[in-house]
């Protein structure tokens, strides 16, 4: 870990006005979910096999906007987040059905790391985020379109200090219900939509207990043949309860956040695929606020 300046008192006072400032609705500002990370055939279960994605990231944020969408970042002394990830992600289609579906299941295991300045202090930290376990259910109503119901579960594996403002994870634990939906075809309209509800636990290292979270990734495209598929991406998000600390809630710091870019994907015959797009963040409300490049690709074993 990297800190400047090196005296534990400045970085928790920093981390004090973290988790104080009203422009962070949940606790630092984050989710566990990193929106917007979910792109072209968010929605379509492959046959039954073993897969591996991986994500690409790279967030960058310099505003933090309050209730109002005035940006306070300078009454901090100045703010800068910057994240970078790789994100693993194992599948294994089975080859059961249940309740009709597809029985599938899968693990996440991010590699994070953060460099984040808010005043005088900046910290960065490098490692291993918070694991993501699901079950899903995967359904074929034609050839064109799929749906996919799924409920994951976000464990605190990633290393995390109360008095750091760089954490690579959230220290509690998550549950969120999942449906995705696409509709693909080799040319012509491709559309996606990745719907979540995020159902936070308490941080028992701080007795936070962040409000709960809807959200939608989404995509938006056309098909030219031969694989390939341009249009729009991004993810819409609001926070639908408040916050709570000791049991007592947090009045008006509900978060909110609305994203779009460009977006391309290219599919192989082979079966393998790669999406990339380019996001920035608007309407942004309680939250930081910036820009993100996200790539995905997917190999079959």
């Amino acid at each position: 870990m990297k800190t400047t300046p090196t005296t534990s008192s400045a970085a928790a006072l920093a981390a004090a006005l973290l988790l104080s400032a009203p422009a962070f609705a949940t606790e630092g500002g984050g989710g566990i979910y990193p929106n917007g990370a979910e792109n072209f055939l968010a929605g379509a279960m492959p046959p039954p096999g073993w897969y591996t994605l991986a994500y690409g990231t790279h967030y960058r944020a310099t505003e933090l906007r309050d209730k109002n969408g005035k940006d306070i970042a300078a009454a901090l002394g100045g703010f800068r987040a910057e994240v970078d990830a790789i994100v693993p992600r194992l599948i294994w289609v089975t080859p059961h059905q249940v309740l009709g579906g597809q029985l599938a299941f899968h693990a996440i295991v991010p590699l994070v790391e953060a460099d984040v300045r808010i005043g005088p202090v900046r910290q960065r930290e490098r490692g291993i985020g918070d694991l993501n376990l699901a079950v899903a259910l995967g359904y074929h109503a034609s050839p064109s379109f799929h749906h996919v119901f799924a409920l994951e579960v976000n464990a605190p594996t990633g290393s995390y200090d109360s008095k750091r403002i760089a954490n690579l994870g959230r220290n509690y634990w998550n549950i969120e219900p999942v449906m995705a939906l696409t509709y693909t075809q080799p040319a012509g309209i491709n559309a996606d939509l990745k719907l979540m509800l995020d159902y936070n636990f308490r941080n028992r290292d701080t007795g936070y207990r962040s409000g709960r979270e809807l959200h939608a990734d989404y995509a938006l495209g056309w098909a030219f043949g031969k694989g390939w598929v341009a249009g729009v991406g991004g993810y819409f998000y609001r926070q639908v309860t408040d916050d709570r600390v000791a049991g007592a809630t947090l009045a008006g710091n509900k978060g909110q956040a609305y994203n779009i870019g460009p977006s391309i994907k290219y599919q192989s015959k082979d079966g393998w695929f790669l999406t990339a797009k380019l996001e920035r963040q608007y309407s942004v409300r309680n939250r930081p606020d910036g820009s993100a490049f996200w790539v995905k690709t997917v190999l079959p074993f």
